[in-house]
């Protein structure tokens, strides 16, 4: 493990000043935390979007700066297309006729989430998310997935 890659909603409870995320942050002092361009476009999506854009933006993009962004580059998408590829055969339908129109968000998983554990599985990072999904795509892939806060 490389270090840690955070997800959105990691970030967006680091953001919120959790306690308990501060304080696992400040004990892994020696391991890389990063997160990648994915999430940051969540975040900004998110303030842009949000009711305190005026406040929020400055803060994310304070946030941003002062952390890794890693890219989604040649590798992430074939890690992406790898990983893409094994959940619908873990968890699609088993006709092949039925799966090449199938929609991978119908099984819960979402494209953003997928290129995010591409990013952490090229960089060997620990992705650190509350999103279930994460540990489902661990069933197909050596994903490791750590939640530092509860919902």
């Amino acid at each position: 493990m490389n270090g840690y890659l955070l997800d959105t909603d990691h970030c967006i409870r680091i953001l919120q000043g959790n306690p308990t995320i501060a304080k696992r942050l400040a004990e892994s002092r020696r391991a890389p935390v990063a997160s990648c361009v994915i999430v940051a476009g969540e975040l900004l999506y998110m303030a842009l979007r949000s009711e305190k854009k005026g406040a929020n933006l400055p803060r994310v993009i304070a946030f941003l700066e002062n952390l890794s962004v890693y890219p989604a580059d040649s590798e992430s998408a074939r890690i992406y297309g790898r990983l893409k590829t094994r959940v619908l055969e873990r968890f699609g339908p088993r006709e092949k006729a039925r799966r090449r129109k199938f929609k991978i968000e119908k099984l819960g998983f979402k494209d953003n989430d997928l290129w995010i554990a591409a990013v952490a599985l090229q960089y060997d990072f620990t992705l650190l998310s509350a999103d279930s999904d994460f540990g489902r795509l661990a069933q197909v892939e050596n994903l490791a997935v750590e939640n530092w806060w509860s919902s």
